[in-house]
């Protein structure tokens, strides 16, 4: 059995398992006007993978609150699994995992005639659908900040400083925040985890506000990773 295949028995095995229903809880909609349209025909690879930097993010941005308006309840904050629903981190990013995606999202799932999972397709649409798998993806692999943890706390700190008193190389700062996230894998193969690392310096414009965002989101994401 190739990983690729033991990584969809596992999820297929997880779902089986679901022991209590999503169905009771009303699916909320998903504001996608910001996303290129997709047409009408449900495809089977996620269409903003390969649109450009720009479209990313906001897909990332669109489909982590569509995500936790939605399925965090059952699939976990930050889509880490308590294990009573499949951790879809483990997703590849790429058609084979994009086909098992959005066949679950369209039709849902039910066991045994009880709804585990309610079928979203047409309520939420394929933009939705697609912005929620680009932001599944791009979530960062089991461990894969613990190596830059104590520098990111430093980071961190160091922003803190630098918010109070505008001292230090913010550029510097960026350049480092970007080089550790370039560095953070993904657990579907994707090129680019969202990380803390890649939020904070995505924040960080030289201002003493940015500073203090920047050191928040790190605060917040590190506490989450552990």
């Amino acid at each position: 059995m190739t990983p690729r295949t033991a990584a969809l028995a596992c999820i297929t095995a997880c779902a089986a398992t679901l022991v209590f229903a999503h169905g009771d809880v009303a699916p909320q909609p998903v504001n996608t006007d910001s996303l290129p349209d997709v047409g009408e025909e449900w495809l089977i690879e996620n269409p903003y993978r390969s649109q450009g930097a720009d479209v990313w993010q906001a897909a990332i941005d669109i489909g982590a609150s569509g995500y936790n308006q939605n399925c965090a309840r059952c699939h976990g904050l930050g889509v880490v699994s308590g294990g009573l629903a499949p951790d879809l981190r483990f997703l590849e990013a790429e058609e084979y995992g994009d086909e098992w995606y959005v066949e679950r999202f369209r039709e849902g799932y039910t066991q045994n005639g009880t709804t585990k999972m309610p079928a979203f397709g047409e309520l939420l649409g394929q933009k939705a659908a697609w912005a929620i798998r680009t932001y599944i993806e791009t979530r960062p692999d089991e461990g894969a900040l613990d190596e830059f943890t104590p520098r990111l706390k430093e980071i961190r700190d160091q922003l803190k400083t630098m918010a109070s008193d505008q001292s230090g190389d913010h550029d510097a700062i960026k350049t480092e925040l970007s080089e550790i996230a370039e560095q953070v894998e993904t657990a579907s193969g994707a090129p680019i985890a969202d990380s803390v690392a890649y939020r904070a310096a995505r924040l960080i414009d030289g201002s003493a506000e940015s500073y203090r965002t920047a050191a928040e989101t790190l605060t917040v994401g590190l506490s989450a990773a552990q």
